[in-house]
């Protein structure tokens, strides 16, 4: 039988060419679609589940509301991590991170800029789980001045050397001794760190203070713990004996005062494996991920498959009065009702595996530019795994089954006596079902458009809008303090540059970084009522001029004035929160060391800048302080437009003569500022192109339905031709019933989208409004898509000789 099965499947394949290949490569694509979605997700969602009790780790973070602000941190206050250990039988082993931000790191001779080093407790391999290479995890981060680094760096810095009981000094300033080398992390993990520096070494790290927020602690629960429940116990428990008399002492209120105030805080655990998908919040350990996008391309996989397999009913029910005299046949020759769903469902199957084939050939090919696109490391290798071959054979022969079972009911269940006397006809029902399949088709089309020009709107919307500083035209100069006490030297060797507008020096420009917060106080007590939590950045004369932005109300800081030395720029989001009606003049206070009630450090306002963003427009504007101090991790020059290749050629001279020995690193500001919406560009990008995908395998079944209609109406298209209809009339006649069909579409595509981005919308904090042309254009861009469509086929049927249409009748 199933010898027989292959003659009539590829006989019939062969025979019907055309259909055949239409129905291959709408398959292969929504295969193809399938196969990278799939990969992306399951990457996504596999995220640090190789640590061996990811089930059991859990992050402490904090939802803090004071001074004016919400804060939404992935950080524990110092004390956090022995204070769980201490008081909470339910905890096996906690450990903390402290990411510092990058440094420059020197073996002998060599030196590399390292952007990602990080502080840890000795305990991180009590709760993580790393394969130890060298060394003893036991005790390699016990010591001051110890680090455990990665294979990788390892291999960097010491190459076929034995890297234990080496050092590499830090800053030009700072000795660390090696004690442990680890293998690479995988890469669906959120710890991305060559250098684990021991968290003994950072002083700040034994604090008590547990009203500054600072350290990523992570928690191994006990088997069996319920994580609802302890976290419950954790902030009665905390808050009550930690949290609250600090807060008292530091307020100089009541408990009722606080409660009254609005003033909360308050901890939650968030699970490991939940970190890379559900959690944007401040003080990351590096950036996440979207279960949003997730969603999102897992329904424009689903959407492109489902658009290939409605082709395939499509063309298999249009084609059955073609067929129906073969079913006759075989039905007075024996042929039961099970033989026949068989033979079909083989058919449907065959074609599957075939379009299977040619997509992972495609896959193979596009699988290096899928990986730069999505910003993963796929590896073609990965089809060697015989678990995923399975899983993927196994999928492709459910396509094939699910896309084959209506047309091989529908086709089985013919009366041989009607098929075998010609009266078989497809009917009305056959019909509405194919119209409902064209109708669902260019609904999901034009849902994939609507979302990709509202990502494509938002993402220029974030690039046009005003940040409220210039961020083109600007060199930003890396490891500015690699110069050490050169770097004065370097700024104004650069600044007597012909091209050169201006240069500043800081560590802190509105690009993405971390940093923490500072409560601020007018009067002479700190209270609920007076108290705002604000950014406080070191910057110097040059800052607001270099980067352009507008003062809103008094002046920068001058040279001329020795009182600015104790003067603060704030912005205008400060400004409103303190409630200065006249803010000019006015004193503002933090305190030196937090607890103490004695010894503050005063500052005059001289100054309000307008709001800049210095976060990403997820986020709104906070408030924000610049004061005259010393940091010195970047230099930003402006130029001019065309100076770009000259001053990078300079920059790097003046730093080879001033810093030698030293790595010379560069970036431009509208570079850092657009890498923080690169999750977004390339979700845009991506969506495009499956957009794209799924427009040309909806218009491969629409020529091909076209190309049935035509065929079906060769007679009537000849009588209409002999009695005077134009090429235009028959164009319309044939083009008409696919046109309402695109509209019907459009109308049940429209709520749908605007339900779907308006929710995606949600994320910006400044974010565009999804205006009627969006989709109106994606609609007009759909149905002259379809009219092309459908012409060719139209036009090829119109002009053909009526005489010979008729002959062949």
């Amino acid at each position: 039988m199933l010898k027989n099965y292959i003659k009539i499947a590829v006989r019939n394949l062969w025979k019907k060419k055309f259909y055949s290949l239409i129905n291959v490569l709408g398959l292969a694509v929504g295969i193809f679609c399938c196969i990278f979605i799939f990969l992306y997700v399951q990457d996504e969602l596999s995220y640090d589940k190789f640590n061996t009790h990811s089930d059991r780790i859990y992050r402490v973070a904090s939802d803090i509301t004071f001074g004016g602000n919400h804060f939404e941190l992935a950080t524990a206050p110092a004390p956090m991590a022995y204070t769980l250990k201490d008081d909470f039988p339910e905890v096996r082993e906690v450990t903390r991170f402290n990411n510092q931000g990058d440094y420059l790191v020197r073996y002998k001779e060599q030196v590399f800029k390292e952007d990602n080093v990080v502080f840890a407790d000795s305990t991180i391999f009590k709760v993580l789980t790393f394969q130890f290479i060298e060394g003893d995890p036991n005790t390699a981060l016990t010591a001051p001045h110890s680090v455990v680094i990665t294979q990788t760096a390892a291999e960097k810095y010491f190459g076929s050397e034995d890297p234990i009981g080496k050092t590499l000094r830090f800053d030009n300033s700072s000795d660390m001794t090696v004690t442990g080398v680890v293998k690479d992390l995988p890469q669906n993990s959120h710890f991305h760190f060559p250098i684990y520096v021991s968290m003994s070494t950072f002083a700040d790290s034994k604090n008590t203070w547990w009203l500054s927020n600072n350290y990523n602690t992570y928690l191994l629960l006990a088997e069996g713990t319920d994580a609802a429940e302890f976290e419950q116990k954790l902030n009665n428990h905390v808050l009550k004996n930690y949290v609250l008399p600090q807060a008292l002492q530091l307020l100089n209120v009541t408990e009722e005062d606080i409660a009254s105030s609005g003033t909360d805080i308050h901890y939650y655990l968030q699970s490991l494996t939940d970190i890379h998908l559900h959690s944007n919040l401040t003080v990351e350990l590096g950036v996440n991920g979207s279960i949003q996008y997730v969603y999102i391309f897992s329904a424009i996989a689903i959407f492109v498959l489902l658009i290939a397999c409605i082709n395939f009913m499509n063309l298999s029910t249009a084609r059955s009065a073609g067929r129906a005299r073969e079913v006759g046949v075989r039905k007075v020759l024996g042929s039961g009702k099970s033989s026949l769903i068989g033979q079909f469902l083989f058919e449907s199957v065959l074609l599957s595996m075939i379009a299977f084939l040619i997509a992972m050939a495609g896959v193979q090919i596009a699988m290096p530019y899928f990986n730069e696109l999505s910003g993963k490391s796929f590896d073609p290798a990965l089809f060697t795994n015989p678990e995923l071959m399975i899983f993927l054979i196994a999928s492709s022969l459910m396509i094939g089954l699910l896309a084959g079972i209506y047309p091989a009911f529908f086709l089985s269940s013919f009366q041989p006596v009607k098929v075998l006397k010609g009266s078989v006809s497809q009917g009305a029902k056959s019909k509405k079902l194919r119209s409902g399949l064209v109708v669902t088709q260019f609904a999901i089309s034009i849902i994939l458009i609507i979302g990709t020009v509202v990502i494509y709107q938002q993402l220029q919307f974030v690039q046009q809008k005003n940040p409220g500083y210039e961020k083109s035209q600007v060199l930003i100069v890396e490891n500015a303090y690699g110069l050490e006490q050169n770097l004065p030297v370097f700024k104004e060797n650069m600044k007597r540059l012909p091209q050169v507008e201006n240069v500043t020096i800081s560590s802190f420009l509105p690009v993405p970084s971390s940093r923490t917060d500072t409560p601020f106080y007018t009067g002479s007590q700190m209270t609920n009522e007076n108290s705002v939590s604000m950014q406080i950045w070191n910057v110097d004369y040059d800052y607001i001029p270099t980067l352009k932005m507008e003062m809103a109300d008094g002046r920068n800081f001058s040279r001329d004035m020795g009182t600015d030395s104790s003067a603060i720029v704030i912005n205008q989001k400060a400004a409103d929160l303190f409630g200065f009606e006249n803010p000019i003049g006015e004193e503002i206070r933090t305190l030196n060391e937090f607890g103490e009630d004695e010894g503050y450090t005063a500052y005059h306002v001289i100054g309000v800048v307008e709001d800049f963003h210095f976060e990403s427009m997820h986020q709104n504007i906070g408030a924000l302080g610049l004061r005259l101090g010393r940091s010195s991790g970047l230099a930003a020059i402006r130029f001019d437009a065309a100076g770009a290749s000259e001053i990078i050629q300079t920059a790097r001279r003046e730093w080879d003569k001033l810093a030698p020995d030293q790595p010379f690193s560069y970036t431009f500001m509208n570079s850092s500022f657009e890498s923080m919406y690169r999750a977004e560009q390339r979700m845009g990008t991506i969506m495009t192109i499956f957009s794209a995908l799924a427009i040309f395998v909806a218009c491969l079944g629409l020529f091909a339905m076209a190309a049935f209609s035509a065929e079906q109406r060769t007679k009537e298209i000849g009588v209409r031709k002999v009695l005077g209809a134009t090429v235009t009339d028959i164009v319309s006649l044939l083009s008409k019933d696919y046109i309402l069909l695109v509209l019907i579409g459009f109308a049940i595509a429209v709520p749908i989208a605007w339900y779907t981005m308006s929710g995606w919308l949600k994320d910006f904090a400044y974010r565009i409004d999804i205006n009627i042309w969006m989709f109106i254009g994606a609609g007009a861009v759909t149905l002259v898509i379809a009219l092309l469509t459908v012409s060719w086929q139209s036009i090829k049927a119109a002009l053909m000789n009526p005489v010979k249409s008729l002959r062949n009748e």
